[in-house]
């Protein structure tokens, strides 16, 4: 099965040891500065539940950035899913903490016209663990195949009743990646994250790619400096669409989801 043939049918993929643990470590301390630096303001950190958070980067403060967008795998699954002309709006990072609780059963964003009448994806997720996953440390769950599930009882077009819970219980996977791997999911495909019993954090980067018809960076507020932008190769720039600055300000999240912040009822 190809990887866009995985992500139509089970709505996520995955690339083991993509990178080394060494590189998977760098990138958990770039998390970690910025989680640092972001909780210390308003509106630098958003809740995705209890002991749960979300922050959103810069790419210059990932020093694997470059790495992540040009690794063949990510290219060749960016391009075959959404296209040539594929577009990197988010870089970011959820971090549940010790004491985080199940969130409930839900998709990232509502569903696209496009995917609704057309049956076609239009924006993908990349995630990558900072930590080797383990039962007690609250990891990914997933329900394959539901990405072009659909309801009018679904909450905000997002949130399944849960009447629909039994459904998504038994199609629950859940997910152990470890550092250095790499997994691309529709961020359609109904997930939660599970509750973290042990005293870790579980940090994971956020890489969003939208097809060019696709709106997700209007939820988003990336942007790189001219010395920057001059330093990178030009894959990355032909797919890199966000603006150029004579310096950054740190960004306020515009994505939240109010749903996930109480957490599962």
């Amino acid at each position: 099965m190809s990887e866009r043939e995985a992500i139509y049918t089970e709505g996520i993929t995955a690339l083991k040891g993509a990178f080394s643990t060494e590189w998977a470590d760098a990138m958990r301390e770039d998390i970690e500065a910025a989680f640092a630096e972001a909780s210390s303001r308003e509106g630098g950190a958003v809740g995705r539940g209890p002991k749960r958070y979300y922050v959103e980067i810069h790419p210059e403060q990932l020093r694997g950035f470059v790495d992540l967008v040009t690794h063949p795998w990510v290219v060749a699954v960016c391009t075959d899913v959404l296209g040539p002309q594929y577009e990197i709006v988010e870089l970011g990072f959820d971090i549940p903490f010790a004491g985080a609780v199940n969130q409930p059963w839900h998709r990232d964003f509502p569903m696209p016209t496009v995917t609704r009448d057309e049956k076609r994806l239009n924006s993908l997720a990349f995630n990558l663990t900072g930590v080797d996953t383990t039962d007690d440390m609250g990891p990914f769950e997933i329900a394959p195949g539901t990405q072009f599930d659909d309801s009018p009882e679904f909450g905000h077009d997002m949130f399944p009743p849960r009447t629909h819970y039994d459904r998504y219980n038994k199609l629950a996977v859940r997910k152990y990646p470890q550092r250095g791997d790499i997994s691309a999911r529709s961020a359609l495909t109904i997930h939660r994250g599970t509750a973290n019993k042990s005293q870790k954090s579980r940090p994971v980067l956020v890489l969003g790619v939208d097809a060019p018809d696709a709106t997700n960076a209007d939820k988003h507020a990336m942007a790189v400096t001219r010395g920057y932008w001059e330093s990178l190769p030009q894959l990355v720039k032909d797919h890199l669409h966000c603006p150029v600055v004579d310096e950054l300000t740190p960004i306020t999240q515009k994505h939240t989801i109010e749903g996930l912040v109480m957490g599962e009822a």
